[in-house]
C-alpha cells in the first residue's frame, strides 16, 4: 500500500515544536502547565455510562460522531483536566492558540471551533459579513449581502447543512463552464470537499484558479483528513480549510480547526462565540481549545501515521487469520479514501454457506459481551472494520467474537418469498406520523409477482422506490433527494385488503409510523 505521509514530509521537527512557547503561555493564567502532559493514567471503569443504563462498546467504526468519534489522546485528556481548573479571557486564549497553531501548521492563522461543521458555518459568515458589526448582526437575514455559495456536484454532502444554515443559497455546478457562469456579485464563496485520495469531477485544482480570478474565496471541508505541513489544500489554492478535532487527530470530540488566510480566519472567530453574532450558539470552551492545541502538538512531536497504519494492518492480519479458517469467509484490506484516511478491513462471507446477513451479525456483535460496534447492517454479506478508535488488544476480542459467530452461524435458509396476499398496484394515500408532526405522502406502485416498483412523493420531493411483498409483509425503500443529499425512507408494513400500515425507518432520524389507503380511481 502506498503510504501518504512520512516524518520528513511534515517539515516540522521536534526542535521546531518546542522552540516557541505553547498556547498556555500566551493565555497567561495557564503558563505553568506543560504543552504536552505526561499520560500517567489508568483507564477508569465506565460507571459514568453504566449508571445511566448505557453499555459502552468496542468501536470498530473509527471516527463516526454518533459512536463517540475517535479516542482522545491521554495528553489531551490531561490538558483538558488541567485547563478546567483555571479561568482565562477567551479572546486572549484564542489569540494564543491561533499563534501556536499557525506556527505548527505553517499557515497564516488558525482557530479552534466546536467541530468541523462549526468551522464551515463560521467560514461562510466570514465571507459574507467580514467583521462589519452591522452585517454580522444581520446574518442570517442576507438582504443586501452576498447570499450564494457555489459547490461542485461531486462535493455535495449532508454536512453542508452547516453552510446552508447561514441563509445562503447553494448553487450546484458540474463543469468549469458552469462554475464560471455561477460566480457573480452575489457569490460569497466556493466550497469543495477534501479529496486527497480521489480524483472527482471538478476538483480543487480545477476550481481554485477560476474562483481566484473572480475574487471569490475557496473553503475546503477536510474534516476527516489528517494534518500535513505544508498544507496540500492551501498549496492547491484554498483560502480556508476546516478539520475535525475528534477524528484522526484524536483531539476533543467537540473541537475542530479552521486554518488559512488570516483576515478570513480572524473574521470567522469574530462571528463565533463568545461574540454575539451568528456563531454564538457554536461555543467552544477553554478546555476544548487547550485540548485541541495539545492534540496538534502531539501529532507533530510523537505520532507517525505510517507506524499507525502498520499497527492496524497487523490487527487485520490477526483477525483475517482467525475468521478465514471458517469456510466461506474472506477478507481484504482497503486503502485510504475520502472520509477514511487509513486502511480498513472488509469482511465478506458466502450467504450460501453462512446463513446470516450483515444486519444479523451486527446485532450479534452488539448483543455480546463485550459489545462490538462495526459497519454491519442491512441484508448484505459484508461488514467493514475501521481501526482509528480501537484500543490496543481489542482487535483480539473482535477476532474471537467474529470467529464464534461465523462458526455457529445457522445453515442458509430458504429465502423464497410466499405468494403475495394481494396486488398492491395502484395509488396509495399515505399518512405519516413522526415523533413530532405529521405529513401526507403518495405512493404509486406496480407489482410484478413479489417485486414492487414505483414512485414516492413526499412533502417536497419525489423519488423512485422498489421493494417486495412476502405474503402480506410489504417492504419498500427509496432515497429522497434534497439539496444534493438524500434521505432514506424504509417502509415496512402489513397489507390488509386496501390498507397497509407499519413502521417507517428514516436512517439516523427517529422512526415514524405510516398508514396507506388505496385510492379506487
Amino acid at each position: 500500500m502506498k503510504r501518504q505521509l512520512s516524518r520528513k514530509s511534515r517539515a516540522v521537527s521536534r526542535r521546531d515544536l518546542f522552540c516557541v512557547g505553547g498556547v498556555t503561555a500566551a493565555a497567561g493564567a495557564l503558563s505553568s502547565f506543560p504543552a504536552v502532559a505526561a499520560p500517567g493514567r489508568t483507564e477508569p471503569p465506565p460507571d459514568v455510562y453504566t449508571r445511566l443504563g448505557v453499555r459502552p462498546f468496542i468501536n470498530c467504526t473509527a471516527t463516526l460522531t454518533i459512536n463517540g468519534g475517535s479516542r482522545m489522546l491521554p495528553e489531551v485528556i490531561e490538558a483538558i483536566e488541567q485547563a478546567s481548573h483555571y479561568h482565562v479571557d477567551l479572546d486572549e486564549l484564542m489569540e494564543g492558540a491561533g499563534k501556536r497553531l499557525a506556527e505548527l501548521l505553517k499557515v497564516e492563522w488558525a482557530i479552534v471551533t466546536s467541530g468541523a461543521a462549526a468551522a464551515l458555518s463560521h467560514a461562510t459568515v466570514a465571507c459574507i459579513a467580514g467583521t462589519d458589526p452591522e452585517k454580522m448582526k444581520q446574518v442570517p437575514d442576507l438582504t443586501g449581502l452576498k447570499n450564494e455559495v457555489v459547490v461542485p456536484k461531486s462535493s455535495q454532502n449532508e454536512y453542508f447543512h452547516a453552510v446552508r444554515a447561514t441563509g445562503v443559497r447553494m448553487i450546484e455546478v458540474d463543469s468549469e463552464e458552469e462554475l464560471r457562469s455561477a460566480l457573480g456579485p452575489q457569490t460569497a464563496m466556493v466550497i469543495v470537499l477534501g479529496t486527497r485520495w480521489d480524483k472527482p469531477r471538478l476538483s480543487l485544482a480545477e476550481v481554485a484558479p477560476i474562483a481566484k480570478a473572480a475574487g471569490v474565496p475557496v473553503l475546503v471541508d477536510g474534516a476527516a483528513d489528517y494534518l500535513i505541513v505544508p498544507n496540500p489544500y492551501i498549496a492547491e489554492g484554498a483560502d480556508l480549510v476546516a478539520y475535525s478535532g475528534g477524528k484522526i487527530t484524536r483531539g476533543p470530540q467537540s473541537a475542530g480547526l479552521l486554518i488559512g488566510r488570516e483576515d478570513l480566519v480572524r473574521a470567522a472567530f469574530a462571528n463565533s462565540a463568545p461574540h454575539h453574532a451568528f456563531g454564538r450558539m457554536m461555543k467552544v470552551g477553554k478546555e476544548e481549545i487547550v485540548g485541541m492545541v495539545t492534540a496538534v502538538e502531539v501529532w507533530f512531536s510523537q505520532r507517525n501515521i505510517e507506524s499507525e497504519y502498520k499497527l492496524w494492518e497487523g490487527w487485520y492480519d490477526h483477525i483475517s487469520a482467525k475468521i478465514q479458517s471458517v469456510d466461506g469467509v474472506s477478507t481484504r484490506v482497503r486503502g485510504p479514501g475520502r472520509g477514511s484516511p487509513f486502511p480498513s478491513l472488509s469482511v465478506e462471507w458466502d450467504l450460501s454457506r453462512i446463513g446470516l446477513t450483515a444486519g444479523e451479525i451486527g446485532q450479534k456483535l452488539l448483543g455480546g459481551n463485550p459489545r462490538i460496534k462495526a459497519h454491519a447492517s442491512g441484508d448484505g454479506n459484508s461488514l467493514l472494520i475501521r481501526p482509528a478508535a480501537m484500543k490496543p488488544e481489542e482487535y483480539k476480542q473482535v477476532a474471537d467474537r467474529l470467529l464464534e459467530i461465523f462458526r455457529n452461524a445457522p445453515k442458509p435458509r430458504d429465502h423464497s418469498p410466499a405468494p403475495p396476499a394481494g396486488d398492491v398496484s395502484g395509488r396509495w394515500d399515505v399518512e405519516v406520523k413522526f415523533v413530532r408532526g405529521e405529513a401526507s405522502h403518495l405512493l404509486f406502485l406496480e407489482a410484478r409477482g413479489n417485486e414492487i416498483h414505483g414512485t414516492h412523493i413526499g412533502t417536497r420531493q419525489r423519488t423512485d422506490l422498489k421493494g417486495s411483498i412476502d405474503g402480506d409483509k410489504v417492504r419498500l425503500r427509496g432515497m429522497m433527494p434534497f439539496q444534493g443529499t438524500r434521505v432514506a425512507y424504509d417502509f415496512e408494513g402489513t397489507l390488509s385488503g386496501d390498507r397497509m400500515s407499519g413502521k417507517l425507518g428514516l436512517d439516523e432520524y427517529p422512526s415514524a409510523t405510516w398508514t396507506a389507503v388505496r385510492r379506487s380511481a
